[in-house]
C-alpha cells in the first residue's frame, strides 16, 4: 500500500501536467505510447508464444486509423462521420462487453477459444479510448487552450472518485456481489456509493472548470452513463485476466501493475463520455 499512495503521488501532478501542458501533437504522441504499451499488455490475453508477433495486428490497425481518420487541430474541431464512427464502436463494444462480464463464465464460451476474437477485443478496447482521449483534449483548442484539457480530466476526476466511493461503500455497506465470478469484492452498494460520489465531484468540477452541459438532465445522464461503464469496464479486464491466468498486465507502475490495470476503467469512460457530450451538450 505504501509503495502504490507513493507511486500516485508521484504519477498523478505528471498526468495533470502533461494534459494540461504538451501541445497538441506532442498530447497525441505520449497517448500513442501508452496506447501502444496497453496492446502490449494485451498480448498476453491473445496467449500467444510470440507476443512480438501478436502486437503487430493492432500495430498495423493503429496506423491505418491514423491514415484514415484526421488528427489536426481543425479537423478535430469539426468532427467528421469517421470520428463519431470509432466512438459509436466503442460505446457498443463497451455496452456488449459489459454484458459478457456481467454473465460470466456462461459468455466465456463464446470467445475463450478463439484467438481472432481477443486480438480484436483488444483493438475496441484500446482504438476507442486514443481517439476519444484525442477529441475531447482537442475540443476548442483553437480558441480554448485548457478547455479540451479540462474535459479529459474531468473524465479522469469522475472516473477516480467513482472508484474511490465504491471502495469505501462496498466496505461499509457491501453485501450483494455485481459480478461474483469476476470480481467478488464488487457489491452494488459500492457501485451505488461510488455513482453518488462521482456524481458530487463531477458536478463540483464542472461549476470548477466551467463545463457547460446543455442542461441538469445531460450533465446527469452523461455522467451517470460514463461512471456505470467505467466500473463495467474494470469487470471486464478483470475478465479477461482471469480467463488467462494473469493477476496484473504488467509490472511497469510500481504497486500498481500495468498500464491496462490503471486505466481500465478509463478505457470504458472516455469512449462513452466523448460520444454523450459531442452529441448531448
Amino acid at each position: 500500500m505504501k509503495q502504490r499512495i507513493i507511486t500516485a503521488l508521484i504519477l498523478a501532478p505528471l498526468v495533470i501536467l502533461a494534459i494540461f501542458k504538451l501541445s497538441l501533437p506532442l498530447f497525441i504522441a505520449l497517448i500513442s505510447v501508452v496506447t501502444l504499451i496497453g496492446f502490449w499488455e494485451w498480448t498476453q490475453f491473445v496467449e500467444t508464444n510470440n507476443r512480438m508477433v501478436a502486437l503487430l495486428p493492432s500495430l498495423a490497425v493503429t496506423g491505418l486509423s491514423f491514415a484514415l481518420i484526421p488528427f489536426d487541430a481543425y479537423s478535430l474541431n469539426h468532427l467528421s462521420a469517421s470520428h463519431f464512427a470509432i466512438l459509436v464502436i466503442g460505446f457498443v463494444w463497451w455496452l456488449f462487453s459489459s454484458g459478457l462480464a456481467i454473465t460470466y463464465p456462461k459468455s466465456a464460451s463464446l470467445w475463450r477459444d478463439s484467438k481472432l476474437l481477443r486480438h480484436l477485443f483488444g483493438m475496441l478496447t484500446m482504438l476507442p479510448f486514443l481517439w476519444s482521449i484525442i477529441m475531447l483534449r482537442a475540443e476548442g483548442v483553437t480558441s480554448d487552450p485548457y478547455h479540451g484539457s479540462k474535459l479529459v480530466l474531468y473524465v479522469c476526476f469522475i472516473v477516480w472518485a467513482a472508484d474511490s466511493g465504491a471502495y469505501f461503500a462496498g466496505k461499509s455497506f457491501g453485501q450483494r456481489k455485481m459480478a461474483p465470478h469476476v470480481s467478488p469484492n464488487k457489491t452494488i452498494e459500492g457501485l451505488i456509493g461510488g455513482i453518488l460520489t462521482a456524481l458530487l465531484v463531477g458536478w463540483g468540477t464542472a461549476e470548477w472548470f466551467d463545463i457547460q452541459f446543455a442542461n441538469l438532465a445531460a450533465f446527469v445522464v452523461i455522467t451517470l452513463t460514463t461512471v456505470v461503464i467505467s466500473v463495467l469496464g474494470d469487470l471486464v479486464e478483470s475478465m479477461f485476466k482471469r480467463v488467462s491466468g494473469i493477476k496484473d498486465s504488467g509490472n511497469i507502475i510500481p504497486g500498481h501493475g500495468g498500464v491496462l490495470d490503471r486505466i481500465d476503467s478509463l478505457t470504458a469512460a472516455f469512449p462513452v463520455f466523448a460520444l454523450l457530450y459531442f452529441l448531448f451538450s
